[in-house]
């Protein structure tokens, strides 16, 4: 096994007490051997990204935070392996993710990786809060959402279409599957064929949606037009 690399650190923008604000915290590097050189499908990066949730989740757990999901982003000069935690929801929402938490599960996670070494290569690990677009990795998850909006990627194409954007109508468990309502008509989803999925925000029940210029109404025929007054057309001089 080859000695890890460490690589500086960057912290990005967390706003304190803002639910909507994400928190996010690039960890260390890691070169734990020589990269496969395999080809990654949709199927395999998704069933990776499973298999190092489920290991690092107990880690997680233990510092008092909920691992949503990992997102595993293979790439020639390196892979990315994203994190999603938050809060348990029995502390919402009076408890948000804060930059401590995520540098926390940072170095936590980053030990363990190590001795695991679930992936080989080089990697750059990243710890984010779910921000107002939070991502879905499970049913649960999705179940916790019904009624909002959602934009979901496909593994595979359904209907013609490997991208979707819908209400999230209902949860099917026992089936697996998640049931959209799409352009007014309900559309069944396998859980196993969904690739990605974010919740669509609605700014305006969040009061960020921009808000448009008055535009001035429509004139009416003649107005803005200079007419003569009664009064200054009988002052003139009449011509006899």
């Amino acid at each position: 096994m080859f000695p890890s690399l460490r690589q500086p650190r960057e912290v990005g923008i967390f706003t304190q007490g803002a639910q909507w604000a994400p928190c996010f915290f690039r960890g260390p590097g890691v070169f734990s051997g020589p990269a496969a050189g395999r080809i990654w499908t949709r199927w395999a990066v998704s069933d990776k990204a499973t298999e190092i949730a489920n290991l690092l989740a107990p880690t997680v757990e233990a510092l008092g935070l909920d691992l949503l999901g990992a997102e595993y982003l293979p790439a020639p000069g390196g892979a990315t392996l994203r994190l999603y935690i938050d809060v348990p929801l029995a502390e919402q929402p009076e408890r948000v993710v804060n930059i401590d938490d995520c540098e926390r599960v940072s170095r936590e996670v980053s030990a363990q990786l190590d001795v695991e070494d679930p992936i080989s290569g080089n990697y750059t690990l990243e710890v984010s809060s779910p921000g107002v677009d939070r991502p879905l990795f499970t049913l649960a998850q999705f179940a916790r959402h019904l009624d909002e909006s959602a934009k979901v990627g496909l593994k595979l194409p359904q209907n013609g279409r490997r991208r979707l954007q819908g209400r999230i109508a209902r949860v099917d468990e026992a089936a697996g599957q998640v049931v959209f309502e799409v352009d007014g008509a309900e559309l069944e989803v396998a859980f196993d064929n969904i690739d990605k999925a974010r919740i669509l925000p609605d700014w305006a029940a969040l009061g960020l949606a921009p808000q448009k210029p008055n535009k001035p109404g429509p004139k009416k025929p003649g107005q803005g037009k200079n007419k003569p007054s009664n009064e200054s057309a009988a002052g003139k001089p009449r011509a006899e």
